[in-house]
């Protein structure tokens, strides 16, 4: 299928510039603490967003810092680093009050070591006054400077246009798949996907042991079955965020993360013997999130004791925590002994036509007419939507368009009826769905 490799851009600089404030301001809502308290991000924050149509992954980071020697403080600069060295592009930010400081001529002379391309940002010119004042940067002897506010929003379209100028432009048209299946095994640690990878591959492709976090990188794994193509993603296990303690575990979230990103399938590999956790749910959000199609295995199943209802109280309890999921199939395996291991593939073979299916427009809005036939859009503040006709906009996820009076009248809990109603009358049963809004007049 179709590489989504994403590029990655970085925020760096000096506690308290206001780098989640710009964070926030790039991917359009509040995802990042902001508070006036230097120190306050620890974690690298990642979220996928897109700029004129070129999306990237951007990652917000800690304030470096070397004069403090505190333990907190090391790691940070040790995640500061980590994210230098994984970013394609930097925003290094600084605060227009403080032309010379000494921490900035320093991480200005670490990104150029880095040999990486970055902008100097000067963040809090909230006025022209502010603006002027910039300048004294100069003195840095780089070529471009970039006044903004994260604030108010002056001077971030500016600085955007340039960090995304040389980014590919994303392909909003419908795209045909290559023949080869991109499969990503994704879990939290020590629930066995490197198992699970040499179990497929018949080899010891990848170190599979009983000491979580062994595996630190994506390994990709090409192989068939038959004449079909498949590539194999093995990730480093997902950590809640708060266990993470060194830098070598912040570079396998992102690269687990990043390998969710580009892969068609996601299988989320899950411990019977343990259950569900929070963190196996959080993982399913990142899948969900980023438009995969995705299958629940349940991992370990010869080690559970088991009566007639085990496999279905659990299938339930999966349904329940993973409402978000709902369209993912769900297999109990055992990736040791290799039960059932080999119906993955049956199931992948199911998903991958509806994850990738094109849909005339007139199929479309003949359900379109049969769904507001069946329950019409509510009343909202006293006004009505009005859906006047819908297109295919995209695959991989099947995504479709609806063109509208007023999107601000679209109900989520409507959007939602509308998603699981097209989701059975197109047989989309085992693929996510996208329905986006445009206006019409």
């Amino acid at each position: 299928m179709i590489s989504r490799q994403q590029p990655i851009v970085a925020i760096i600089g000096r506690p308290n510039v206001g780098k989640s404030t710009l964070f926030n301001r790039i991917i359009g809502h509040r995802k990042a603490s902001v508070l006036p308290i230097p120190g306050l991000t620890r974690d690298r924050n990642y979220t996928s967003t897109t700029w004129n149509g070129k999306k990237f992954l951007l990652v917000d980071t800690g304030g470096y810092d070397t004069l403090e020697k505190d333990d907190i403080t090391l790691r940070v600069r040790e995640q500061v680093l980590l994210a230098i060295d994984e970013a394609d592009v930097i925003l290094f930010l600084t605060e227009v009050e403080s032309p010379h400081h000494p921490m900035d001529a320093e991480i200005l002379e670490l990104l150029r070591r880095s040999g990486k391309r970055f902008f100097l940002t000067v963040n809090k010119c909230d006025n022209p006054e502010l603006e002027n004042e910039s300048y004294a940067f100069s003195a840095l002897g780089l070529d471009a400077i970039y006044p903004i506010s994260s604030t108010h929003g002056l001077g971030v379209g500016i600085l955007l246009d340039a960090v995304t100028e040389p980014l590919a432009k994303t392909q909003e048209a419908i795209e045909e798949p290559s023949d080869e299946i991109k499969i990503a095994i994704v879990g939290r640690q020590n629930s066995g996907k490197s198992t699970l990878v040499n179990k497929i591959l018949g080899t010891e492709r990848v170190i599979a042991s009983p000491v979580p976090g062994t595996t630190r990188d994506a390994v990709d794994s090409p192989f068939q079955i038959g004449e079909k193509k498949y590539l194999i993603i093995d990730t480093a296990g997902i950590r809640r965020r708060g266990k993470i303690m060194n830098g070598p575990e912040y570079l396998s979230v992102t690269s687990s993360i990043m390998s969710i990103q580009r892969c068609d399938v996601a299988i989320l590999l899950l411990d019977a013997p343990l259950g569900i956790s929070a963190q196996d749910t959080h993982i399913g959000g990142y899948i969900h999130d980023s438009g995969r199609a995705a299958i629940l295995a349940v991992n370990k199943w010869d080690r559970v004791e088991k009566d007639q209802d085990t496999a279905g109280s659990f299938a339930k309890k999966l349904m329940e925590d993973f409402k978000f999921l709902s369209y993912a199939p769900i297999i109990f395996i055992s990736a040791l002994t290799g039960q059932r291991v080999m119906k993955l593939f049956n199931l992948i073979d199911e998903i991958i036509p509806q994850y990738s299916r094109k849909i005339e427009t007139s199929v479309l809005n003949q359900e379109l007419e049969n769904i507001l036939r069946k329950y019409p859009p509510p009343l909202l503040r006293g006004h009505r939507l009005r859906i006047k006709y819908i297109t295919q906009t995209g695959i991989m996820p099947p995504t479709f368009t609806l063109f509208v009076n007023n999107p601000e009248l679209m109900h989520f809990s409507y959007k939602r009826y509308m998603t699981n109603q097209l989701r059975e009358s197109l047989a989309l049963d085992k693929t996510p769905i996208r329905i986006k809004l445009r206006r019409k007049s």
